[in-house]
């Protein structure tokens, strides 16, 4: 009976020892490997599906774009800087500041954009100002308000500078550009 239940034992003792071996090297690597293809599979779905959206949209994101070119600044140096104080006579003139020290600079990011970083003081009462930076938040032209800082010219604040600086988008084209296919 020793030798029969011995042997039981011995049976048992291998089976659990395979089925260790057989849950560590065969059952986890494929459940692994199952649930590593599921996630990829959700987030293939997921792509697709966004991909999909975007080709819905396909008109009306090449229309904004095209509309995004029209407003930016020209790529000619002299054009731009001209295009710029153009806009800061004009919204000058509508909110009824005075603009003074307005200096342009050059700013290159990368191949396919740069910047024209404009710092200008402009003088005025506190509506007027508040005028001025509405103007330059609703024209079309792609120029963004970085920097704004007020100070008082008297004590009672009725007349006021505000130290600006402005950045306006150049669009550099690329060679060979299919912009409207």
């Amino acid at each position: 009976m020793n030798k029969g239940r011995e042997q039981l034992l011995g049976i048992f003792a291998i089976s659990a020892v395979l089925l260790m071996v057989g849950d560590k090297f065969v059952l986890q690597p494929l459940t692994e490997g199952w649930k590593a293809r599921t996630a990829r599979i959700e987030d293939l779905q997921k792509k697709v599906t966004a991909g999909g959206k975007l080709l819905e949209r396909d008109r009306s994101v090449r229309d904004k774009w095209n509309a995004m070119r029209a407003t930016a600044l020209t790529n000619e140096v002299s054009l731009a800087e001209s295009q710029a104080l153009r806009a800061f006579e004009r919204w000058g003139r509508e909110a009824g500041v005075n603009i003074s020290g307005l200096k342009p600079q050059w700013k290159r990011a990368n191949e396919e954009y740069q910047t024209l970083e404009c710092r200008a003081d402009a003088t005025g009462s506190l509506s007027s100002l508040a005028r001025f930076l509405y103007q330059v938040e609703k024209d079309p032209l792609a120029m963004r308000v970085d920097v704004v800082d007020l100070t008082t010219r008297d004590t009672e604040g009725r007349n006021l500078t505000m130290s600006l600086q402005l950045s306006g988008l150049v669009l550099t084209p690329k060679r060979n550009e299919n912009v409207a296919k």
